[in-house]
């Protein structure tokens, strides 16, 4: 099954695709994805049988998307997740890294991503994204794809510009019984990722989300970004470095997941044969439109609005 959220026409409403052109409307007391997967799997079955034997359908190219998921507790990203990083990593962790971004961040297909001048140079991330189901802590690896609902598309929009901006280069303070007061100092770099990743529309998702069901080997997935209509990136999720059941059981360690969590699998980097780098794209400075598409999800489409 294949769900979104919607505005329709002053009400946020969560739909089901009835098919390639349609949706159909759950029952009113389903405003978004969050109730979808609060409700009980029997509600969520007969919510959905409904729906679709209801005759009144509304043409996919008539909707105002949002979020599928409109305000998540946590947006985790996974960091350097492709097999295309380790030999750019000088030093780093053996297991995945992870950031937060804020779920105000986030906006619907065909909403715009807004840009500063002064916000420098920002470029997109296309990413598989994964969204929890079943609430969880302490995950066993072997049971991690059972916590998930389904997938979804990311796009981490990112300004290198402000991550520069916010990176700290200092002496942190370490504990040292060798010294007479106990502490030595170690030159280290510090980087916040509040500004370059989690500001206001950095986060076009969706527009669906797509149940287990229908996607039965998430690192089977074409990824391509476009610019404008031409090929940037082509990648498949099989160069995750990380599968999604080792994020899912190690994030889980560490921050219990819950129903609506959204967890950004990392990247997509393969150029096309066209050449370049995603990270070369300058949305600042030539706008136009992006666009992201993965394997069984669909299309993430966001116009660059410059201010």
């Amino acid at each position: 099954m294949k769900f979104a959220t919607i505005q329709h026409p002053h009400r946020r409403t969560a739909v089901v695709a009835a098919s390639e052109q349609e949706v159909a409307f759950l029952p009113e007391r389903f405003t978004d994805i969050e109730d979808v997967l609060r409700a009980p799997e029997d509600e969520r079955h007969a919510a959905v049988h409904e729906a679709l034997a209801s005759a009144a359908r509304l043409p996919v190219t008539e909707l105002s998307w949002l979020p599928p998921v409109t305000r998540p507790g946590k947006v985790m990203c996974v960091a350097l997740n492709n097999s295309a990083n380790p030999d750019r990593i000088i030093s780093g962790p053996d297991t995945p890294a992870m950031f937060i971004k804020p779920s105000s961040s986030l906006v619907g297909h065909g909403q715009p991503i807004r840009l500063r001048t002064d916000d420098g140079r920002v470029h997109p991330e296309p990413e598989l994204a994964v969204v929890i189901g079943k609430q969880g802590a302490d995950i066993a690896h072997d049971d991690a794809l059972s916590h998930v609902f389904g997938y979804t598309i990311l796009n981490d929009i990112t300004s290198p510009t402000m991550r520069g901006e916010d990176t700290f280069h200092y002496r942190a303070i370490h504990p040292a019984s060798e010294t007479a007061d106990g502490v030595r100092f170690v030159e280290s770099w510090v980087s916040y990722p509040a500004r370059y990743k989690g500001a206001d529309t950095f986060g076009p998702l969706g527009p669906w989300v797509v149940t287990t069901d229908e996607v039965p080997d998430p690192h089977a997935l074409r990824i391509t970004c476009r610019h404008d209509g031409e090929l940037v990136t082509d990648d498949t999720t099989a160069n995750l470095r990380f599968s999604v059941a080792e994020v899912i059981a190690f994030a889980s360690r560490y921050l219990t997941l819950e129903p609506g969590d959204v967890i950004g699998m990392g990247t997509a980097l393969r150029t096309s044969a066209k050449g370049g780098a995603v990270q070369n794209l300058d949305l600042n400075r030539l706008g136009g439109v992006v666009t992201v598409t993965i394997d069984r999800i669909g299309t993430l489409s966001n116009p660059v609005h410059r201010r």
